[in-house]
């Protein structure tokens, strides 16, 4: 489903040439859930952006289910994120002069889904906001808006989800219900789910987890509350 051989990522500042990420190879299988994990700065959220397709490789090649991101433009990723992928941003990305139901509605519209308006109630249900589909994102708290972007990544049911610290901006409820949803979409619609997370315990829910650090990636293995029991 997702391929990467030997992806950078290098920007130019003041002082000069900055490399963000290390030559990085790995792949993910179709239907898998992959968590990657680090501290602040370490690259990650760089690297979700360029598997999506929201930022351009500096080397290297990225396949997102066979399609050759590196060799595309901005126009043509569009496209294919519009068809296969959906994307939680932690900063929530929210069209301001859209409703929650409307911003829900939107990638469904686009990608000429029928009754768009139905689906997008139905998810804003799922997610608990049927009650402020229509106020708009100012009127939202901040964990609000980051339901209404879950539920605007979920809509179109797509075959890649990447999620930025889904949970971040959640209480423990409401933390709870999100995971619940990004793990049964990834179960049962067999849709691939790739996230960046603070959070050990959402990491420990995925099948593979893998380290970011210093722009470097590797794979590693969380260990649980049961191991660690068994371990003492």
């Amino acid at each position: 489903m997702i391929k990467t051989a030997n992806v950078t990522k290098t920007v130019t500042t003041t002082e000069g040439d900055l490399q963000i990420l290390q030559p990085i190879s790995f792949e993910v299988n179709t239907g898998e859930s992959i968590a990657i994990i680090g501290a602040s700065g370490s690259g990650k959220s760089t690297l979700l952006g360029l598997l999506a397709g929201l930022d351009e490789v500096s080397e290297g090649e990225i396949f997102l289910d066979d399609a050759p991101l590196h060799n595309m433009d901005e126009e043509a990723r569009a496209v294919l994120r519009g068809q296969k992928v959906g994307f939680i941003f932690q900063s929530f990305m929210l069209v301001q002069s859209l409703t929650a139901l409307e911003n829900v509605m939107l990638p469904a519209e686009i990608a000429g889904l029928d009754n768009p308006k139905k689906r997008a109630q139905d998810i804003l249900e799922q997610v608990g906001l049927s009650h402020r589909a229509h106020h708009y994102p100012n009127q939202l708290s901040g964990g609000e808006q980051q339901r209404v972007a879950i539920a605007r990544a979920f809509i179109t049911q797509p075959k890649i989800l990447f999620a930025d610290e889904p949970t971040g901006n959640l209480d423990a409820a409401n933390g709870k219900k999100v995971e619940e949803l990004l793990f049964n979409l990834n179960k049962e619609q067999g849709t691939t789910l790739v996230l960046v997370t603070h959070d050990n315990t959402l990491a420990q829910q995925c099948d593979r987890q893998l380290t970011m650090q210093g722009g470097v990636l590797t794979e590693s293995t969380l260990i649980g509350v049961e191991d660690r029991k068994e371990a003492v």
